[in-house]
């Protein structure tokens, strides 16, 4: 039997300073090394933070390789040896536009600052001047013209938010990997990098995957591994960090098709978006106005953050740069031979190095989107009649299948036996979903705490479960209760987070 809750009026989104203070106090997120003050740009991730960024990365994976019978996975090495950067490029040229304000003595990205004065239009509706600004910003950047970009600013206007003065030092380019030594000594030792990004260990290790898992153009390679960039400016909470977590794939097609498999994945990364629950409005496509001098189309799905529209997921039509760099510097040849039919030719396409469409996402972005989406304050009624009241509830609406706990059963007292059973059924549920038992404080109480970290479903048991093996369950958004036997428990929470149920929409 079901007892319908009053509807809520009145929900609202958190600031980002309110999702902050909630990320951590519920377990979330924690700055790093807090006892010590912190370390700027660092986080730790607590036991539901944990638990929330795993799910997303396994429906990620699970999407990429599981539902593709042409994407594999690799976990590569985080140390990889030194040419590897100078091929790709990060040795010479990987590196943001760097300005310092002479009197607050703060560092700033240069095309960050000329980013937010767009914004700004954008948010007046001034949309023609932001596509302007941006436009030029993006020429002088790709003609190298820094001295461009610091007039830009001074055209603009933009004053320093700490000393409020323009009093601008010249721009200079910033590079953002971070180096360190293996060997025994320094004396003897090679400098290696962190690396600042993911996609590389996929590159260099293209043909090892393609013939141990037997695999054919077109196909894909997926990742997901721990990065590092010395971020001249860190800020947002986890959406700008010095050291982050990617979820990329490297798509590895025929020449000539890369337009068509970029179109692809364009569309079917925005749809997986939606269907983890970052609403259609919330989220759009932002062309690159820069390219890098390899990529032949660049495009970002931007997500309404508290603070703006900003990059979650980037794809990315790289051409044959990465592999024909990586052949020429180890001298290995990174050619496919491709057994198809050319129509044109009538005979096999033959010989190529495989041009590439990447997609990658910042695992700790979608963490903070996702956060950011789900958590909600509503107005609600309680009780009835004289007895009716309103208040103010706090909750995140997080999907089932990433919830960090999928039940909480609670015995309405310690006594009685209710204990033992709530003990029984979670021991009956626990080898297939994580959940949890909760004596401590008022059912009330218990059910708040439960909304706030997002649990879908709280399971009551009461006296009457120990004469019929029945057990209220409540929902978390709707705060609907309905009676069902222990026996249901397993199948109706299986079908709730069910990545089936996911999957099918896309």
């Amino acid at each position: 039997m079901s007892k319908p809750a009053q509807p809520a009026a009145n929900t609202t989104e958190g600031t980002l300073a309110e999702i902050v203070s909630h990320a951590k106090e519920y377990g979330f997120v924690f700055p790093s090394s807090e006892i010590y003050d912190g370390l700027a740009a660092v986080y730790d991730y607590g036991p539901n933070g944990v638990e929330l960024k795993n799910n997303l990365k396994q429906l990620w994976w699970k999407a990429m390789t599981q539902l593709n019978q042409n994407v594999v996975g690799i976990d590569a090495a985080i140390f990889m040896h030194p040419t590897t950067w100078k091929a790709s490029g990060h040795v010479d040229g990987f590196s943001d536009p760097m300005i310092d304000n002479l009197d607050s003595k703060k560092r700033y990205r240069a095309d960050v600052l000329l980013e937010e004065r767009a914004a700004e239009y954008e948010k007046n509706g001034e949309l023609a001047r932001a596509e302007t600004l941006l436009a030029e910003m993006g020429r002088l950047l790709t003609a190298e013209d820094l001295a461009g970009v610091k007039q830009l600013i001074i055209d603009e206007k933009i004053l320093c938010p700490i000393s409020k003065t323009g009093n601008w030092t010249d721009v200079r380019q910033f590079n953002l990997m971070f180096s360190t030594q293996m060997g025994a000594v320094a004396e003897g030792s090679n400098e290696i990098y962190l690396r600042p990004e993911t996609a590389q260990g996929i590159f260099v290790n293209f043909l090892n995957v393609q013939k141990s898992a037997r695999q054919k153009v077109p196909f894909g390679i997926a990742q997901i591994g721990k990065a590092f960039r010395n971020e001249i400016v860190a800020r947002q909470f986890i959406f700008r960090m010095r050291e982050f977590e990617q979820m990329e794939m490297q798509f590895f097609v025929r020449p000539g098709t890369e337009e068509e498999w970029y179109q692809h994945w364009k569309a079917a990364r925005r749809r997986w978006h939606e269907v983890m629950g970052l609403p259609a409005d919330k989220l759009r496509f932002h062309d690159h106005e820069k390219l890098a001098h390899y990529a032949k189309a660049a495009v970002d799905i931007e997500y309404e953050f508290p603070f703006g529209f900003k990059e979650i997921e980037g794809i990315h039509s790289r051409s044959d740069f990465d592999l024909t760099q990586h052949q020429q510097f180890s001298r290995k040849k990174q050619n496919y031979f491709d057994n198809d039919i050319n129509p044109e030719t009538g005979k096999p396409y033959g010989n190529y190095v495989p041009y590439v469409v990447e997609t990658s996402v910042g695992a700790d972005r979608l963490f903070l989107a996702t956060l950011c989406q789900a958590y909600q304050e509503e107005t609600i009624v309680e009780g009835e009649g004289e007895e009716q009241k309103t208040k103010t509830r706090k909750l995140l609406r997080l999907h089932p299948a990433v919830a960090p706990v999928k039940a909480a059963i609670f015995p309405l007292v310690k006594k009685d036996g209710l204990p033992e059973k709530a003990n029984e059924i979670y021991n009956q549920l626990r080898f297939d979903f994580r959940v949890v038992v909760e004596e401590k404080d008022s059912i009330g109480t218990r059910y708040t705490r439960q909304d706030l970290i997002g649990t879908p479903f709280c399971i009551a048991v009461d006296h009457q479960t120990l004469e019929d093996n029945t057990v209220t369950i409540r929902h978390r958004d709707s705060r609907e209760q309905t009676r069902m036997p222990i026996s249901e428990l397993r199948s109706y929470i299986g079908e709730a987070v069910s990545l089936s149920r996911i999957f099918e929409q896309l």
